[in-house]
């Protein structure tokens, strides 16, 4: 009982610290694009195609981290076709505010801007609409808790 426990607990460990290894994330921001030009995806579809997740831990990385990360800010004035400011940065991130990935926070600034961030841990995870769990992550953490909660 207590090897399956170790060789359950290092299963665990290792799908969680792998993956952060070598974690690949997309890395643009939308207050950097050229005027006319939405690169990052604030106003239609981010198309991967045209960007290259890189390395977190690599000299390309604005950031180091063993996360990817989205931020959304938008004003609150009007529609977004009525001219409402909207923002979007992809980037890698050290550690997530909650402490926890696969999730989104969200809010509202003192002056109305709505605010979403969202932390994931698959390499480019950052680059959809909805960000998701890396699924070797949730296998591995429920299969952990049913063998440590029974």
């Amino acid at each position: 009982m207590i090897k399956s426990k170790v060789l359950m607990t290092t299963l665990v460990l290792a799908s969680i610290i792998i993956p952060c290894f070598a974690i690949r994330c997309y890395q643009c921001s939308s207050d950097r694009d050229p005027k006319g030009q939405d690169n990052c995806g604030a106003y239609k579809r981010f198309n991967k195609s045209e960007h290259i997740a890189i390395e977190c831990n690599s000299d390309e990385s604005a950031m180091p981290g063993s996360f990817c990360m989205k931020v959304v800010q938008q004003g609150p004035r009007g529609f977004i076709w009525d001219g409402r400011w909207r923002q979007v940065i992809r980037r890698c991130a050290s550690v997530a505010d909650t402490g926890v990935t696969g999730v989104c926070n969200w809010g509202v600034h003192e002056n109305g801007d709505y605010w979403e961030e969202c932390y994931c841990s698959g390499d480019s995870c950052n680059g959809s609409e909805s960000l998701t769990v890396h699924i070797t992550t949730l296998v591995f953490g429920v299969l952990g808790a049913i063998v440590f909660f029974r």
